[in-house]
C-alpha cells in the first residue's frame, strides 16, 4: 500500500504532500524534511529505491523516487508493493499524465494548479491504493472534468444578468423599499439604475 506521496523541488520545498496514513502535522513536516535529505544525498546514477526513513517506518517501508528537472516525485510504500511497478506508476501514470494535461509540466503548474494536480492524483491513487494505470482513461476523466468546469463557469457568469432581467420582469407596480419577514426587517437599496 502507498503510505505517502511527496513532490518537492531541489531545495526541499514541498509542492505536493499526500499522506494515506494519519500523522500529526509536525511529524509530516519532519517526514518531508527527512525524505528530502535521504533522496538529495543520493547520486543520480544510483537506483531509485531506498529504505524508508526512521519516522515513516524504517526497513518495513521503501522510498521510490524519480527526479525530473527541478522536482522529486517520491512514493513511500510498504513491502507489499513492487518497486518497479511504483516506478512505472510515477513515470507513466502520474508524471506523463501531468505532462499531457499541462503541456510540459513544470514546478509552477504544481503551484498554480494545485486543485487539478490533486484531481489527477486522485484519479491514479486513492486511499493508498492504485485506481487507474491507463493514462488515456485518466486524461479522458480530466478532460470531462474540465468540460464540466467550463460549462459551470459559463452558467455562473450569466447568473447576474439573469437575476437583473428577472427583477425587471417582475412587473411590480412599485419596487418595495422594506421587506418585513417576522422579526427580520430588510432595507432594499435603490434599484432604479437597473430598471
Amino acid at each position: 500500500m502507498i503510505q505517502a506521496i511527496l513532490v518537492f523541488n531541489n531545495h526541499g520545498k514541498p509542492r505536493l504532500v499526500r499522506f494515506y496514513q494519519r500523522f500529526p502535522e509536525e511529524i509530516q513536516q519532519q517526514i518531508v524534511r527527512e525524505t528530502f535529505h535521504l533522496v538529495l544525498k543520493r547520486d543520480d546514477n544510483i537506483c531509485n529505491f531506498l529504505e524508508g526513513g526512521s519516522l515513516i517506518g524504517g526497513a518495513d517501508y521503501k522510498l521510490i523516487y524519480r527526479h525530473y528537472a527541478t522536482l522529486y516525485f517520491v512514493f513511500c510504500v510498504d513491502s507489499s508493493e513492487s518497486e518497479l511497478g511504483i516506478l512505472d506508476l510515477i513515470q507513466i501514470c502520474f508524471v506523463e499524465t501531468l505532462d499531457k494535461c499541462f503541456e510540459n509540466v513544470c514546478e509552477l503548474d504544481l503551484i498554480f494548479h494545485m486543485d487539478k494536480v490533486h484531481y489527477i492524483l486522485q484519479e491514479v491513487v486513492m486511499g493508498g491504493m492504485v485506481l487507474e494505470t491507463n493514462m488515456n482513461e485518466i486524461v479522458a476523466q480530466i478532460e470531462a472534468q474540465n468540460r464540466l468546469e467550463k460549462s459551470e463557469s459559463r452558467r455562473l457568469s450569466a447568473a447576474p444578468a439573469r437575476a437583473v432581467s428577472a427583477v425587471k420582469n417582475m412587473n411590480l407596480p412599485e419596487i418595495p423599499r422594506n421587506i418585513n419577514i417576522g422579526d427580520l426587517n430588510i432595507k432594499v437599496p435603490n434599484l432604479s439604475q437597473f430598471v
